[in-house]
């Protein structure tokens, strides 16, 4: 995705007269508002409350889920919000116990004082709405907010693989697309040759050389995808043999930088569903770390692609191979049939066990299209941004179809 300058919205946003109701209902109405933030519930630390007509909401809880930094000082007792852009600073600061806020230095009346509940600084949802670009809306049946986060400036890599030639309009908009063009074969041995992802024939004056050279061009880095599975231990032999192991990584890098790629994008799966898996963890460290150090002295970059850590494959060690690559795409997909959006609570969980082991900057989601579809889409590119990762990973062009990507539009800057 390329940069922009993100616009904040300014209009106000009236939502305070939706939450009027009896004062003698207020208790219980308090327990039943929920918050919702691109379509998955927002955890907070204590309930909203609704006050005099105003809904006031965790104001950490909510700006660092769109990522804005908070900061609190006790001496002042005032609370500190920014986000920068291309545009530049917005700065928010308010007072414990005021009506009055200062934005960008200017002052603004709040429809609520600011108050603190259970150590929680709470403040009208329907300001920070303003200052920062988010949209809201309130079901009344469910008793929920409705919080669609603002378009933001995310890293986008795309893959190009197997049927992806209709959608090769696209590749522009990405940040980096993965052409999948050669793999691992059933001997262990790096091939761009066999029944699929093998380098390509030519469609005219179309040829694969043109593809890559016209991405560069357009803004959007090519990198080149191998893809194995250990099904017939085609990617084991490679660990335990360190002399293919050696012709394969050389073959890797070789290929990358003769056909000029700028990366390599490694999509080895399978490892530790049987077997010893600490030595499956132990051997893939090392060949991620033969092949970093190579791709990164041929001035190449390095994106390892996971199975998540709540799957199945344990043979991936996260915290190692976040140190020793540019960046982790974590495959937060096939968790069941992949007909089905996939569930968020997987994927949510996905990230969150991710984190614990892999700072957020070298953290990409990985989002298939196989399994998404235009209503299901950017719930799960909202968790990318709630959490602050680096960017999104879409399996892949061919599948997108121009319904998704419109709604992908709205909520990415494509």
């Amino acid at each position: 995705m390329k940069r922009f300058t993100q616009v904040l919205l300014c209009s106000v946003i009236a939502i305070g007269g939706m939450f009027a109701m009896d004062n003698n209902t207020t208790e219980a109405a308090e327990a039943q508002v929920s918050i919702v933030l691109d379509g998955y519930p927002l955890p907070f630390p204590v309930q909203p409350k609704v006050m005099n007509g105003t809904t006031l909401v965790p104001f950490r809880a909510i700006a660092e889920a769109l990522g804005v930094t908070v900061s609190w000082n006790q001496n002042t007792q005032t609370i500190t919000a920014s986000k920068k852009d291309t545009t530049g600073l917005t700065q928010v600061v308010l007072t414990k116990g005021s009506t009055n806020a200062e934005v960008d230095g200017a002052t603004m009346k709040l429809s609520a004082p600011v108050q603190t509940v259970s150590g929680s600084t709470m403040i009208p949802l329907s300001f920070f709405s303003q200052q920062f670009g988010a949209t809201v809306a309130w079901d009344q049946v469910s008793k929920k907010v409705i919080i669609t986060s603002p378009k933001e400036d995310l890293y986008t890599l795309g893959f190009y693989a197997l049927s992806s030639f209709d959608e090769r309009a696209l590749i522009p908009s990405f940040d980096s697309v993965a052409f999948g063009w050669s793999r691992i074969d059933q001997e262990g041995q790096f091939t761009t040759e066999g029944q699929e992802y093998k380098w390509p024939q030519s469609a005219g004056t179309v040829t694969p050389e043109s593809i890559i050279q016209d991405a560069q061009g357009q803004g959007t880095s090519p990198y080149l995808m191998v893809y194995s599975v250990d099904s017939s231990l085609e990617i084991t032999k490679n660990l335990e043999n360190k002399v293919l192991q050696e012709q394969t990584i050389s073959a890797i890098v070789n290929t990358a930088a003769q056909k000029g790629f700028k990366g390599i994008v490694l999509d080895l799966e399978g490892l530790g569903w049987s077997g010893d898996k600490a030595k499956a963890r132990t051997d893939y460290n090392e060949f991620i770390k033969n092949i970093s150090a190579k791709a990164h002295q041929s001035d190449l970059k390095l994106t390892v692609v996971l199975h998540p850590l709540n799957s199945a494959y344990s043979g991936y060690d996260y915290t190692t191979l976040g140190n020793l690559a540019d960046d982790l795409i974590i495959m937060a997909y096939a968790y069941e049939d992949e007909k089905n959006p996939e569930p968020l609570a997987k994927v949510n969980e996905a990230i969150t066990l991710a984190l614990k082991e892999v700072d957020k900057d070298k953290l990409i989601l990985g989002i298939s299209m196989g399994s998404e579809n235009e209503n299901s889409i950017n719930t799960k590119v909202g968790l990318a941004k709630r959490y602050d990762l680096k960017g999104i990973a879409i399996w892949r062009l061919g599948l997108i179809g121009q319904a998704a990507w419109s709604e992908m539009s709205k909520t990415l800057e494509l």
